[in-house]
């Protein structure tokens, strides 16, 4: 498929063209990651040449990937412990004046009938050389491996060494980045924390929780621990670093 990359804020599409691309989305529960919000404002002004879309010969949107720019070491001990770090930091970094050095792939979409074709791996290509153009010569990501909900009891530091009898890894987004020279560095076991009331856990999840305890839930990569005395519901979620370059 022949593909056009613009900065998503070059113009503005259709919103049925958006709802296609980002149908499958997210579980309703990623808006709970408070220390997100606080961030995304700046993150989404400041950092706006490192948001890219891929668009096809009819001007249609195909996939998008964004990321952030950070000041790293290339020690794996120093990294973010995730994603919502890695945005804080790269706010926080800026703010102090320091230059940043290492791109920070912060997720990537694909319109779902069109998976299959290339346009994942094209999108995180994009983003790498956007990075390169912009003088950040490492690139990680904090990558949501998409088959980690169907083991949401497995820790993720177990999940991440999967692998099938040819070597590559078991989650096939995983494999999207190692095909492109990725490697794992490190789990990220807390790389977003979701909170939220009992009642909106029951909002976002479309499920009843009548007593404390853990929950499996719908799209989740862990569990969800639930306070019915505290009326809280806290859920962390696991990512992998993987390194590009």
């Amino acid at each position: 498929m022949a593909v056009t990359i613009e900065r998503s804020d070059a113009r503005a599409w259709p919103d049925e063209q958006m709802a296609e691309l980002f149908s499958e989305g997210f579980p309703d529960f990623i808006v709970a990651d408070r220390l997100v919000k606080e961030y995304i404002g700046r993150v989404r002004e400041w950092f706006t040449g490192l948001d890219l879309t891929l668009v096809d010969e009819h001007q249609v949107p195909v996939a998008s990937g964004w990321g952030v720019p950070i000041q790293w070491d290339g020690v794996t001990e120093t990294l973010p412990t995730g994603y919502t770090d890695a945005l804080v930091r790269a706010v926080e970094d800026r703010e102090k004046g320091l230059e940043a050095d290492t791109l920070v792939i912060c997720g990537a979409v694909v319109t779902p009938s069109l998976k299959g074709r290339g346009l994942a791996g094209g999108t995180l290509r994009a983003l790498r050389r956007t990075g390169e153009e912009a003088g950040l010569s490492k690139v990680v990501a904090p990558v949501r491996p998409t088959t980690k909900a169907l083991y949401p009891l497995t820790p993720i530091e177990t999940f991440m060494r999967w692998t099938r009898e040819d070597g590559m890894a078991l989650d096939p987004w995983i494999r999207t980045h190692q095909r492109l020279g990725a490697t794992i560095l490190s789990a990220a076991p807390a790389s977003q924390t979701m909170t939220g009331t009992v009642a909106e856990w029951e909002q976002w999840t479309r499920m009843a929780f009548p007593e404390s305890g853990d929950y499996v839930i719908p799209g989740g990569l862990s569990l969800l621990r639930v306070d019915r005395t505290s009326d809280h519901g806290v859920y962390r979620e696991p990512n992998i670093w993987m390194r590009h370059s």
